[in-house]
């Protein structure tokens, strides 16, 4: 059975994993210094059949350097692979929409909606379970085959940042960034709506800001409109 965990999500860092209950793991990015994610993953690094990077911002990427010299497999995008530099036989450069395979899993990278070249993962294991990590996007334009995990990054509450905006906390040029880089938890219902939750077990929020989301409250939404368990 499938299972996601989240070590770190938020703008200090993201490290996030999926097994499929067979003995493939997979990291979700790995946006924290090596010596951090090896700690954090029990220092079980070498367990993993590799790493699927979204994109380069440091948050998402600050460990990935040291992973692929520990000999850790990375699949990223040729943009993501040039912008950080990274070279070797333990770097996959995939094409968006085109399925490949890691462990027992397949594989299938889409875009997505950021301020750099991002995209998410939909995998599927031996059992045909589907997991979906979205992180670090405007908004999300497919809609997926019935789901058992969703893993979804959601920034902020439009209300909320109004209002940090007019009280001076947030810039009006912070503001644009957000909203043309990042969901929103207004967006996030929008993509709910749109597609088929009768399968999902668990939803998990990622990425929340500190300061233009309520999390708790974001948490609470996202039971009442889905009725599903909401992990944050």
């Amino acid at each position: 059975m499938l299972e996601f965990k989240s070590f770190a999500s938020g703008s200090a860092g993201n490290l996030n994993t999926l097994s499929d209950g067979e003995g493939t793991y997979i990291m979700l990015d790995c946006g924290l210094p090596w010596r951090k994610v090896r700690k954090m993953l029990n220092f079980k690094t070498s367990e993993f059949s590799g790493i699927c990077l979204t994109h380069h911002h440091k948050d998402h990427s600050a460990g990935i350097a040291d992973a692929v010299r520990a000999g850790v497999d990375v699949y990223l995008l040729p943009e993501t692979s040039e912008a950080l530099g990274l070279e070797g036989h333990r770097v996959h450069e995939i094409t968006l929409l085109d399925q490949f395979k890691i462990g027992t899993f397949q594989v299938k990278a889409f875009p997505l909606e950021h301020d750099a070249p991002n995209c998410g993962f939909l995998f599927v294991n031996g059992e045909g379970e589907k997991a979906v990590y979205i992180t670090d996007t405007a908004y999300c334009r497919f809609v997926f085959p019935p789901l058992s995990i969703i893993a979804v990054g959601v920034n902020y509450s439009l209300d909320i940042l109004r209002a940090n905006v007019a009280s001076g906390v947030v810039s009006s040029e912070l503001k644009r960034r957000i909203i043309q880089a990042h969901m929103s938890l207004q967006t996030l219902k929008d993509f709910f709506v749109a597609n088929d939750l009768s399968s999902v077990r668990e939803i998990w929020l990622l990425h929340g800001s500190a300061s233009n989301l309520d999390k708790k409250d974001a948490k609470q939404q996202v039971q009442a409109w889905t009725g599903k368990p909401v992990y944050v």
